[in-house]
């Protein structure tokens, strides 16, 4: 797994940051787009440290790739994206064919996390 600093476009990393902004506000955390290759995160908020060892958290996203294709056409439909809990923040995981962004954001209702998965989804399909 290669960390990319230049992954993305300028253009595409703006567009994406927004599209959480617009959903999340002030509780995005961070973004980080991947590939199954590499990753790029791509904002962090000022008051966080850049140091977070981001590689567990890109390999348990990857498996977003898998997840696609094991529910495949399932009884409850296509698989759309994934949303972890934890102590202190929500994660919001959405995967395209060959790649995928996940945000880290203060904790997040459901209503919340649909709305930014869908405005994320939006983005990597244009």
């Amino acid at each position: 797994m290669q960390r990319d600093r230049e992954l993305l476009d300028p253009e595409r990393a703006t567009t994406l940051t927004a599209a959480a902004r617009t959903g999340l506000g002030d509780r995005l955390r961070s973004l980080t787009y991947f590939t199954p290759g590499a990753f790029e995160q791509v904002y962090l908020r000022s008051d966080l440290e850049p140091d977070a060892d981001l590689s567990g958290f890109v390999e348990m996203a990857r498996q977003g790739f898998q997840t696609t294709a094991a529910y495949g056409d399932s009884e409850l439909g296509a698989y759309a994206y994934s949303v972890r809990v934890f102590d202190q923040g929500s994660l919001v995981r959405v995967t395209g064919d060959d790649e995928g962004v996940f945000v880290t954001a203060e904790t997040l209702t459901l209503r919340r996390s649909e709305e930014t998965a869908t405005a994320l989804e939006r983005t990597l399909a244009e």
